[in-house]
C-alpha cells in the first residue's frame, strides 16, 4: 500500500514540475526568449521520460493488484486498489490522485496556450518575412476569387549565364 502511496506522490511531483515548466515556457514566449523557450523545452522533454516510467510503473501496480483480485487490469481503478485499505490512508491517496489530475489538466490548458502563441508568433515572422522579401501573399482578390500570385524568386546569382 505504502508503494501506492510513494508512486502518486512521485507522479504529483513530475506533473508540478511539468507545470512549472510550461508556465516558463509562457513567459519565454511572450518576452520572444527564444534560448529560454528552447531550454524549456529540454525541460519537457526530460519530464516527458520521467512520466513514462511513472506510467509503466503505474501500469504494473495496476497489474498487480489485478492479479491479487484475479480480474483483468482493465477493471482495476484507484478505488479497487483502495479497497480494504484503513481510511486514513484512501484519504490521503484519493487527494492525491485528486491533485494530480487538477495539476494535469492546468498543464493541457497552459500547453494548449504555448501551442497558440507560438502559432501567432510564427504567424508574425511568416508575414514579416514576406513583407520584406516582397513576395505576395495567397489569398482572395478583391472579386473574390482565389488567388495564389505567381512570384519570381529574386537571386543574386543567375546560375543560367
Amino acid at each position: 500500500m505504502n508503494e501506492l502511496l510513494a508512486h502518486l506522490e512521485a507522479q504529483v511531483a513530475s506533473a508540478e514540475r511539468l507545470h512549472s515548466t510550461v508556465l516558463a515556457q509562457t513567459e519565454a514566449i511572450k518576452t520572444q526568449n527564444v534560448p529560454e523557450l528552447l531550454a524549456r523545452l529540454g525541460d519537457v522533454q526530460t519530464e516527458l521520460g520521467v512520466r513514462k516510467r511513472l506510467e509503466v510503473e503505474r501500469d504494473r501496480l495496476i497489474a498487480a493488484a489485478a492479479a491479487r483480485r484475479s480480474v483483468a487490469p482493465e477493471t482495476i481503478n484507484l478505488d479497487a486498489m483502495l479497497d480494504g485499505a484503513p481510511a486514513d490512508f484512501s484519504a490521503r491517496a484519493r487527494a492525491l490522485s485528486a491533485h494530480l489530475r487538477s495539476v494535469l489538466a492546468k498543464v493541457a490548458r497552459i500547453h494548449a496556450s504555448n501551442r497558440l502563441l507560438i502559432r501567432q508568433e510564427l504567424t508574425f515572422v511568416d508575414h514579416l518575412l514576406r513583407v520584406i522579401s516582397g513576395t505576395p501573399q495567397a489569398g482572395y482578390s478583391p472579386g473574390g476569387w482565389a488567388s495564389s500570385p505567381t512570384h519570381r524568386p529574386t537571386t543574386s546569382v543567375d546560375a543560367r549565364a
